[in-house]
């Protein structure tokens, strides 16, 4: 017996960590290590413009770069798939496991609201199937 379906809005996290193009991946990795996130938007003026995730920075890592030098504008990946407050878990869940990523940015205009992650879809279906 399924409810009614829940928005990303319900389950997203709202403190989303955000980075400017111009910050080191160093900087990067460290406030995503501090907060124990797997992924930061990338905002420029307020303006999202990118997300820069675990993967980007292993990819970086894997091409050799200084984490003191490269910039974040360089290993981002630039206009993410995104998605509005309103927009149901199982159609971000179906689009993440679709498309091979694990983060989507929730958006209201221009700006990051929050962001939801393949964990956090997980840990939702499996609290509506015990509930």
């Amino acid at each position: 017996m399924l409810g009614r379906m829940a928005t990303l809005g319900e389950v997203m996290t709202r403190d989303v960590l955000s980075v400017e193009p111009s910050d080191t991946i160093g900087e990067a990795a460290e406030k995503m290590t501090q907060l124990g996130v797997g992924a930061v938007v990338v905002s420029d003026f307020g303006r999202m413009i990118g997300i820069f995730t675990e993967r980007d920075l292993m990819r970086a890592v894997a091409g050799r770069v200084h984490s003191s030098e490269a910039r974040v504008r360089e290993w981002m990946t630039p206009d993410p798939v995104t998605m509005t407050e309103d927009a149901s878990v199982e159609e971000a869940g179906e689009t993440m496991i679709e498309r091979g990523f694990r983060h989507i940015p929730v958006v209201a205009g221009e700006r990051a609201v929050g962001i939801v992650s393949i964990r956090d879809v997980a840990e939702w279906r499996l609290k509506e199937q015990s509930g």
